[in-house]
């Protein structure tokens, strides 16, 4: 393996990932507290500091072992979850849905705001390879974690969604699942089936949907 380009991989991907979980754990937490639960405001979970969401373990150490352990072709990992007490919500059930949405919500703002300004350093003439690099990182980190997080399957925020969304007993159904949906989502994306069938569909038009909104920028500065 390259040390080299792996250095420069890490200097790349390393502010866009930090902003793209910590912003996005944020949202969650600053959704929450604005429809009734203050538990992340008091715990200092509504912040921009990334060292209160970094998981020691899902944000820095399995990343690492699976990007040596499989030569950079399969990374994963998470940040420490935003505590939200949905019975503290205003109307939990529908809350959820806007708590849940938040965090996927942010990831598609910040991805927008790495490809405008992509286009505004192209604009300025400013060609280093470097920040175009961390700019296309960033759009990139920030689609992948927009789309896996709204798969509807719980504890990820695609299955609070779906909970939110379901009449009660359907709802209840759903939920039981939380405690083993983590593992189920591993299965699929070992096996494949989340990249093929969610995945790659999820991104493919959330790309085309940021072309679209930036097809004047992007004309502009041609």
């Amino acid at each position: 393996m390259d040390i080299s380009n792996l250095i420069q991989t890490v200097l790349v991907y390393a502010l866009p990932v930090l902003f793209a979980i910590t912003v996005h754990e944020a949202a969650h937490g600053y959704a929450a507290r604005r429809l009734g639960d203050n538990t992340a405001w008091a715990l200092g979970r509504v912040t921009l500091n990334p060292m209160k969401h970094i998981d020691p373990v899902g944000t820095v150490l399995m990343p690492l072992l699976l990007y040596f352990a499989t030569s950079g072709a399969f990374l994963f990992g998470y940040a420490k979850p935003v505590p939200v007490r949905f019975d503290q919500l205003q109307n939990p059930k529908r809350d959820m849905v806007w708590v849940a949405l938040a965090g996927p919500g942010a990831n598609l703002a910040q991805a927008l705001v790495w490809a405008v300004l992509g286009y505004v350093l192209v604009g300025f003439g400013l060609r280093e390879r470097f920040f175009l690099d961390m700019c296309q990182a960033g759009i990139l980190v920030n689609v992948v974690m927009f789309a896996f997080n709204l798969f509807p399957l719980p504890p990820l925020d695609g299955g609070r969604i779906l909970v939110g969304l379901l009449p009660y007993k359907q709802a209840v159904q759903v939920s039981r699942i939380e405690p083993w949906g983590f593992f189920v989502v591993m299965a699929l994306v070992l096996a494949g089936v989340l990249s093929r069938f969610w995945m790659q569909p999820v991104m493919a038009l959330t790309y085309l949907a940021l072309d679209a909104v930036l097809t004047p920028l992007a004309f502009l500065v041609k």
